[in-house]
């Protein structure tokens, strides 16, 4: 009794807070939501068909490619071949051995726990604008029927320094700033040397990639994803399926926490977390800049009844003003050219601007 009535207490202060009325713009706060013990999901976060967590075919079986990164400096051509075949079947990977530093990680993982752990008043001092893509809040939101995802993100734009939002940056847990500063400088090389490898895996010079990209211009963004638990997991999406819009993406994820699932035909498999491995996967510019060589692949986010998770994911992209398009060596012996040439800033305006819906924005792009 005792608990009910803690609850009824907690989901009068919900709307007292936010209203009944789910707008745009004034979505619910999925934390509070969990927190008020709401026992159904408002009808904006519930899936049909398909589109739920149990409508499709998920393949335990099956596992995405683990590569040791350590090896690849070594100049080890068995773990180059191995990257070529994971680019090529998967366009996802983990990476061991890596060179960010597991202290770093945890300390990551820690100072984004502590601000999602901070009052609902706290956290909305560093709002997300309706529409907009930095801050704290739902991003990819623009209608007022759009299902939405049982997720609280936190996103920030990292470098080069033009993109950052200053305002947007928690100052509370005090590590904050200093350590996403330290983590994205590791991640950023990370970024470099995966890309010179992957070059290298198409048999081009092992600078292509970091060369056309703009060097400290290139483009790196953060975004912290925190799903508490759901009391209808088997109802909700933690985060729609999509592909992302970036060359290369790197996702910490929580060790003993599965949730991201990536789509293989039919079927989707779950990424089981590897101890202080990073979860890589390749882009829609990846996929124009080799001609569709290296495919990106669409992934998704489920949840927990009992458990939250987090993940940090940071983006790496082309600078806005670089010019996009399949590279010349890719085009040729017949190839047909299956990408337009376009400004990468333009493309990065219309992926922000769009829902997440599969592979749909990348339509952008295609020769038809």
């Amino acid at each position: 009794m005792a608990s009910a009535a803690v609850c009824s207490t907690k989901q009068e202060e919900l709307k007292k807070q936010q209203g009944s009325e789910l707008k745009i713009g004034e979505v619910h706060d999925v934390q509070e939501l969990q927190r008020a013990c709401v026992d159904n999901v408002p009808e904006r976060y519930v899936r049909e068909g398909d589109d739920r967590p149990g409508g499709a075919n998920v393949c335990e079986q099956a596992h995405i490619p683990v590569i040791d990164l350590g090896e690849l400096r070594r100049g080890g051509g068995d773990e180059l071949g191995r990257l070529r075949l994971a680019c090529e079947d998967w366009g996802f990977f983990q990476v061991v051995n890596h060179g960010i530093e597991g202290e770093l990680l945890d300390e990551m993982e820690k100072v984004a726990r502590e601000f999602f752990a901070l009052p609902l008043e706290e956290k909305q001092r560093y709002p997300m604008a309706p529409g907009g893509i930095q801050g704290y809040g739902h991003a990819f939101v623009f209608s007022d029927d759009q299902k939405l995802d049982w997720c609280n993100m936190l996103a920030l734009g990292v470098s080069p320094p033009s993109i950052r939002q200053p305002a947007l940056w928690p100052t509370t847990p005090a590590a904050f700033t200093d350590t996403l500063v330290r983590y994205s400088a590791k991640v950023r090389e990370l970024c470099v040397v995966l890309l010179a490898r992957v070059a290298e895996t198409l048999g081009l010079p092992s600078g292509t990639f970091e060369g056309m990209f703009g060097g400290e211009a290139a483009v790196q963004a953060v975004r912290m994803n925190f799903y508490p638990p759901c009391p209808r997991p088997e109802l909700v999406l933690g985060l729609s399926a999509h592909s992302d819009g970036s060359a290369v993406t790197v996702l910490q994820q929580d060790a003993g926490r599965v949730g991201l699932q990536v789509r293989r035909g039919d079927a989707w498999v779950p990424v089981h977390p590897v101890p202080h491995a990073l979860v890589i996967n390749l882009g829609d510019s990846l996929e124009v800049l080799t001609n569709g060589r290296y495919k990106s692949v669409e992934h998704r986010a489920v949840t927990n009844g009992e458990q939250d998770r987090l993940s940090v994911v940071t983006f790496y992209a082309p600078a806005y003003d670089v010019e996009m398009g399949p590279l010349p060596e890719l085009v040729a012996d017949g190839e047909p050219c299956r990408y337009r040439r376009f400004n990468h800033g333009e493309y990065s305006r219309h992926y922000v601007t769009s829902k997440l819906e599969g592979k749909k924005t990348l339509d952008f792009a295609k020769i038809n």
